[in-house]
């Protein structure tokens, strides 16, 4: 894949999460990314001369930790897409970012079926109790 090809999808995840792009630099292959608060990180895209995979690496001593299951994601069998590995990357990430660990678009829905089920269900209970 073509180094630009990485950086467009790079480009496209950030619309999508607090990180930014903020340098590229395409003789390592290499995408930086950063995101309040102090949060950084960066990809080295696979290369057809050095890296067959993937490595997600940060300067940061705060985030290293939350980068090593990222990393042994990443080595674990199949080869991984940059999408793939940017959503694990942002998902270790959430508690140092201060968002829910959880799928929030899953959580959403999950409560919004609840509630729309409990008010009728206690509904329909009330009515039949006072008969």
């Amino acid at each position: 894949m073509e180094f630009q090809q990485f950086v467009d999808i790079a480009d496209k995840w950030c619309y999508n999460t607090p990180f930014e792009l903020i340098a590229t630099e395409e003789a390592e292959s290499r995408l930086d990314f950063y995101a309040d608060p102090g949060v950084s990180f960066y990809v080295l895209c696979p290369d057809s001369d050095f890296r067959d995979n993937f490595h997600v690496w940060s300067e940061s001593e705060d985030c290293l930790p939350f980068l090593q299951l990222v990393q042994e994601y990443i080595l674990s069998c199949g080869k991984k897409t940059l999408s793939e590995v940017l959503e694990k990357v942002f998902k270790s990430f959430k508690p140092l970012l201060g968002l829910p660990d959880v799928d929030d678009d899953a959580f959403e829905d999950y409560n919004a079926d609840v509630e729309e089920e409990e008010p009728e269900a206690d509904s329909q209970h009330m009515s039949v109790s006072q008969q």
